[in-house]
């Protein structure tokens, strides 16, 4: 019988619960599909690993880092990789960026959204 890896969801679910303040402060931009009409998610598992906010529908990722991914470079490189391997997308902000500049990172946000290939492009019209 094969077995399964069993789900992160209850060590998300503690994550969510225990949000730090910039992902406090960055949620009720996300939420409801209020950044472009996109829906995110917060600490969201794909794979081995959990996202602090993830769009699905767009494959985007986006990355809160505090004091402590200054010392752990090559494990976020690894989980990037396995990210993009996935089809996501990851953009990374630091946790200062978000309480001192909450509107720069929204732009950077909206600007990456906005120049991602659409998730549903439309079909060529035949005989044109």
């Amino acid at each position: 019988m094969r077995q399964f890896k069993p789900r992160k969801t209850v060590r998300a679910r503690e994550l969510r619960n225990a949000a730090t303040p910039a992902e406090k402060k960055l949620w009720p931009y996300l939420s409801a599909r209020k950044m472009e009409g996109v829906r995110f998610n917060r600490q969201v598992c794909i794979g081995p690993y959990i996202c602090d906010f993830a769009s699905r529908s767009r494959k985007l990722v986006i990355e809160l880092d505090g004091e402590s991914h200054g010392h752990q470079i090559g494990y976020d490189q690894s989980r990037t990789r396995y990210l993009e391997a996935e089809g996501y997308s990851v953009i990374r902000f630091w946790n200062n960026e978000v309480l001192n500049n909450v509107e720069g990172v929204l732009t950077g946000i909206s600007n990456c959204i906005r120049n991602m290939p659409s998730p549903n492009p439309s079909r060529e019209r035949e005989g044109i």
